[in-house]
């Protein structure tokens, strides 16, 4: 096979590449209108951006959606003094890369999955007053022979249209979502990003701005695996998983970071910590914490020891399917993936053994929102405007 990873070293503060690294016009969408004013800082920084508060629908909102591997989301927001509130939100478990590995197409099943969903996204993103939008695709739009195709016909079927992103856009959004939660006393964190058909992993800084929003992401270099938790989990099974699976899992992970840990060089990992985001870690921090249904007030930014999380994983592993399936931080539709994830995390953890892991229920579509948000200046002008 041939060894897709995508590897960057260096620096790139993420302040100036929403200004600079616009998407194309096409897949941007402007209504006029300019950001509102009032409402509690939440999103970027607060610990409760998906608040059910019901602004009215005529309210300036920015708008971000992702369709991956395995999941298609969308987040509705609008500015607040120093970060966003959420106003509407959508997730959905569509599998649109279920098959890929082996046809190396999108199949028809996946693609109405997915086209059911987008139909929902379109309608909310209609509902509300919309500045400015970013609707992305990721891995499996990436590789599939028809992706393309599928794109037209989510325009035709929908009126979305929707940008297939490259991996460094990917891992720039991620980092962007996250950089909030970068512990700003340590040297930096690891981020990864364990999506569907690819990981990405950053090692990222943060840089206070002087525009009065969010934290800058600085990527002093970054991985893109092309290897996620459903491709995983169909080339090794994800429904009875032995140890002996498992680790084959993260013997097939562990060389695509190779490059990446070169990088980043000799480092004190005593000074760094991980930073994880995705279904992974959110289920195994709700795990950890015995939530009885899962709750995002609860994990985002949480703190798990390696302790900790070596212990949760173990307890996956000697779960039968039914146990994880009926566990209500996984359920029915992600039992047979999160071993999968957990052998991702387990090779980053082993190739970057740090103390201290933050859990973070944000990413790509939080970055989005950054982006769009900074460049249009929205918390320049909402400097000194009472929130």
């Amino acid at each position: 096979m041939v060894d897709e990873t995508q590897i960057w070293a260096g620096e790139r503060v993420t302040e100036t590449s929403a200004r600079d690294e616009r998407p194309p016009a096409h897949a941007r969408h402007r209504q006029g209108g300019g950001p509102s004013q009032g409402g509690a800082p939440a999103g970027a920084t607060g610990r409760d951006p998906r608040s059910h508060a019901r602004p009215r629908n005529n309210d300036p909102c920015y708008a971000a959606l992702d369709l991956g591997t395995n999941n298609c989301r969308l987040l509705v927001a609008r500015p607040t003094g120093s970060g966003f509130r959420v106003v509407d939100a959508f997730s959905r478990i569509v599998r649109l890369g279920e098959g890929l590995i082996g046809s190396g197409r999108l199949s028809e099943a996946a693609m109405d999955r997915a086209v059911e969903a987008l139909k929902v996204c379109a309608s909310k993103i209609e509902a509300r007053h919309i500045v400015d939008r970013r609707l992305i695709a990721t891995e499996a739009c990436r590789t599939a022979v028809n992706g393309a195709a599928f794109i037209d016909r989510v325009t035709r079927e929908t009126g979305l249209e929707l940008e297939i992103v490259d991996r460094e856009t990917e891992a720039r959004l991620a980092a962007s979502g996250c950089t909030p939660l970068v512990d700003p006393t340590s040297d930096g964190a690891v981020l990864f990003d364990i999506g569907g058909g690819s990981t990405e992993v950053v090692w990222l800084d943060r840089l206070e701005t002087r525009d009065g929003g969010p934290p800058a992401a600085v990527i002093r270099a970054w991985v893109s695996v092309p290897l996620g938790v459903v491709t995983v989990a169909e080339r090794h099974g994800g429904v009875k998983v032995t140890r002996d699976d498992f680790e084959a899992m993260v013997n097939e992970f562990t060389p695509h970071l190779a490059g990446f840990v070169s990088a980043v060089g000799p480092h004190n990992c005593g000074r760094l910590h991980l930073l994880g985001t995705s279904g992974t870690v959110t289920t195994i921090a709700g795990v950890h914490l015995d939530l009885p249904r899962y709750d995002r007030s609860q994990v985002d930014g949480t703190w798990l020891g390696a302790e900790q999380v070596r212990v949760v994983v173990d307890r996956l592993l000697a779960m039968p399917f039914a146990e994880r399936a009926a566990n209500p931080c996984i359920g029915v539709e992600r039992a047979d993936l999160v071993l999968a994830g957990c052998a991702i995390l387990e090779s980053v953890r082993r190739a970057f053994p740090c103390d201290r892991l933050r859990v973070a229920d944000r990413g790509l579509r939080e970055g989005i929102l950054v982006e769009l948000m900074r460049a249009d200046g929205v918390w320049r002008q909402r400097a000194g405007a009472p929130t």
